[in-house]
């Protein structure tokens, strides 16, 4: 069996992705305020390798070549982010003239070579300033992000049509505000509840500005999804552990902005979160979206374990299965995103779904000016016929974009795990497309695809 680019239909979005903080670099340049990711990679023993993102790809200075880049590479579609403090740098208040001038650069450049925009408005990079009126944890958020939204709407509405509201609420109120091991470092239930419930009621704001503003604006958000499964099949314990995770990692965001409430039925920790909400907070978590961003890289298996606090579960980690795994320990499971489609699809407010990020991090081979990444070609082709598997079978998927573009910051990890399409080197900036990149590029030039016996794609 075979398949091309033409087979996922006309419509079919596909593209690449990226992060203001990841990639841009000029940390400080042309008026740009701290984020909070700026303060937090200055601490120490918080980045692996004591990395931070003051200069990373220097793609502030060299948007024009990675542009071209992403043209000559076939892709029409590209994801990317706002820095906020790049162009409110007191998080709200006096806007930065050159800031707007910067994104209006890249949008207008991104037309000019017929390539779609496709902007995040936070990806996790708020600004120190409104860090240090509590952040994510005091309500006022409400007001600064809709300020920023609005900013956002009346400089670039105009040109951009897709709009995606927050990247992936549960991985920044998570890892920044209980965990503490991404920005800005809090640490507590407490914290994690009420921030959670605030980016909750932001995602639904953003959407409704949005809206109010650019009425035709095709307007979502996007979602990390792991999919879930026991690690003993059989045992009630673990079952049980496995619904109370995901509930957690997967249903705390999407399920109130749809009105079916926060999942505190399956983990009763969340009931927790009432105590932050106001009267009216029901109806203010939720937005109709016109698309939903599915970010998903794994699956994770889940075990009882009675000694952890609040769900009483761990995850086994894939270094521990003897399964095949990626520099992230994730382990590489295809499946995983077409039950992660088809969950999404089984949420009837879900008008459509778009697959947001999907990639993964290899060592890669660099030899006679070439760079073998044959792991992360085979992760993108295994995953990309799981998207066209659930497609055929009815699932409302309308667009895939590969996570990432190019290596950069990833977070708390540095520069160590690579997971681009192009190599970067990091002390020159020379660009150097993958063996996987030159397959994307050639895939969306109709080349075609045929999977074998055992499930496997190549091509011919």
């Amino acid at each position: 069996m075979g398949f091309t680019k033409d087979d996922f239909g006309e419509g079919f979005a596909w593209g690449v992705s990226t992060a203001a903080y990841q990639v841009e670099g000029a940390h400080n340049a042309d008026g740009k305020g701290p984020s909070i990711w700026d303060t937090f990679a200055k601490r120490k023993r918080k980045i692996m390798g004591g990395h931070h993102g003051d200069t990373a790809c220097d793609f502030y200075n060299r948007y024009a070549d990675d542009l071209a880049l992403i043209y000559e590479m076939n892709i029409s579609n590209y994801r990317f982010s706002i820095s906020w403090s790049r162009i409110l740098p007191h998080g709200i208040g006096a806007v930065n003239k050159k800031g707007i001038d910067f994104y209006n650069r890249v949008i207008d450049f991104c037309l000019e070579l017929g390539i779609e925009p496709w902007i995040t408005l936070y990806h996790w990079d708020l600004p120190e300033a409104l860090q240090q009126k509590g952040g994510w944890t005091n309500r006022e958020v409400i007001h600064w992000f809709s300020y920023f939204v609005d900013c956002c709407i009346k400089n670039f509405g105009d040109r951009v049509k897709y709009w995606m509201v927050l990247n992936e609420p549960m991985v920044f109120t998570g890892a920044g505000y209980f965990l503490g091991v991404h920005a800005p470092g809090k640490k507590g239930l407490s914290s994690f509840l009420a921030a959670a419930h605030h980016a909750a009621l932001c995602q639904a704001e953003g959407g409704r500005m949005i809206k109010s503003l650019r009425n035709h604006s095709k307007v979502g958000t996007t979602f990390s999804y792991s999919h879930i499964e026991p690690f003993r099949s059989t045992n009630e314990k673990d079952i049980a552990a496995g619904i109370k995770v995901d509930a957690l990692l997967n249903r705390l965001f999407i399920e109130p902005l749809m009105g079916l409430g926060y999942p505190t039925k399956e983990l009763k920790i969340l009931e927790r979160i009432e105590r932050y909400m106001h009267p009216h907070d029901e109806k203010k978590l939720q937005f109709d979206m016109d698309f939903v961003g599915l970010q998903n890289y794994t699956r994770e298996m889940v075990a009882y374990a009675p000694l952890m606090p609040f769900v009483k579960a761990k995850i086994i980690k894939a270094s521990q299965r003897n399964v095949t795994r990626t520099l992230m320990d994730w382990e590489v499971h295809p499946p995983c995103i077409y039950h992660a489609l088809h969950r999404y699809n089984s949420y009837d407010k879900i008008k459509e779904i778009v697959v947001t990020e999907n990639g993964a991090a290899f060592h890669d081979i660099q030899e006679n000016g070439m760079v073998n990444d044959a792991e992360r070609l085979q992760y993108l082709q295994d995953h990309i016929a799981q998207v066209l598997l659930a497609k055929r079978e009815g699932i409302k998927v309308n667009g895939y974009f590969v996570w990432t573009l190019m290596d950069n910051f990833e977070w708390a990890e540095g520069y160590y795990p690579r997971f681009g399409l192009v190599h970067v080197d990091f002390a020159t900036q020379k660009r150097t497309v993958k063996n996987s990149g030159k397959w994307y590029s050639e895939f969306l030039k109709n080349t075609t695809a045929m999977i074998n016996e055992e499930g496997r794609v190549f091509y011919k």
